[in-house]
């Protein structure tokens, strides 16, 4: 079910959730989160049934369950479409049917479009694909209002153009293991050189981007000057990337891009909760 991504899928809906103007019970919301929480684990299921020959073939996925016999195919199979009607129901229960409808275009999307069509077959499919990560916290926002704004896209382009960087930055020094499984990465299609400018030009993207919350008024000054020091930084890293040119070197801050953009990502989400919470108290 991939936990690890499971904790930012949910930590990100949560945050939409949290600070959507309107009011939910507690209990709504806990069934709700568990609910998508629900949904991003058959997303990742579904995922992992259909590409067990590759992660057998990659040092990063050797270790999953399908390929060292702890699952077999046809258990992820059934338990990936059990658990994907189950948390869409459930999702339906607690909250609206929006909502419901949105986390079963992010399941179908990330598994039939993504994983499916995309991933074996061009360079674009992180770009493309990122749209279903960047759902949860538009379904978070749906589960209170019932309805979209202008808010929740915000939040969904934070994550969507993010995500190119943060994924090109591992493929960069997990690039053998692409080439091997035969995955149509932009650093095996197109090189390292032509991957580290993408990596930095998306990078530049995010400044705009996550400074918009402030700009568009729906967060203050507790959220734009940290996070524009954290993008500043975020983008340098980026820069950096570009003028190295010994891959020794290029693998090393590849790595530390990965990393730092997790650690970005869950920060940027939580200063727009601070934010918030910061002005409910202080108004």
């Amino acid at each position: 079910m991939k936990p690890r991504v499971m904790s930012l899928v949910l930590f990100t809906c949560a945050v939409g959730l949290i600070i959507a103007p309107n009011e939910i019970s507690f209990l709504n919301s806990a069934i709700s989160l568990f609910a998508v929480a629900l949904g991003a684990g058959a997303a990742g299921t579904l995922n992992m049934w259909y590409e067990s020959d590759l992660d057998a073939l990659m040092t990063r996925t050797c270790l999953r369950p399908i390929p060292t016999g702890k699952v077999t195919k046809n258990q992820a199979l059934l338990f990936g479409i059990l658990l994907s009607f189950f948390s869409v129901s459930l999702l339906f229960y607690s909250s609206n049917f929006l909502s419901a409808l949105l986390l079963l275009f992010t399941i179908c999307f990330y598994f039939f479009v993504y994983t499916v069509w995309l991933k074996r077959r061009t360079v674009q499919n992180i770009v493309i694909g990122g749209a279903a990560g960047a759902l949860p916290p538009v379904i978070g926002w749906t589960v209170v209002t019932g309805s979209l704004s202008l808010e929740p896209l915000i939040l969904f382009l934070i994550i969507f153009l993010w995500t190119p960087s943060h994924f090109w930055a591992l493929s960069l020094y997990k690039s053998k293991d692409y080439k091997k499984a035969k995955i149509p990465m932009l650093p095996v299609i197109y090189g390292q050189e032509k991957t580290k400018k993408n990596i930095f030009l998306y990078s530049i993207l995010m400044l705009p981007v996550v400074s918009a919350p402030y700009y568009l008024n729906f967060a203050s000054n507790v959220y734009f000057f940290p996070s524009l020091i954290l993008t500043i930084y975020y983008t340098y890293l980026c820069a950096s990337l570009v003028k190295t040119k010994k891959n020794k070197i290029s693998n090393f801050i590849a790595k530390k891009i990965f990393v730092f953009s997790i650690f970005y990502l869950f920060s940027i989400f939580l200063l727009i909760l601070i934010d918030n919470l910061f002005n409910l108290i202080y108004g």
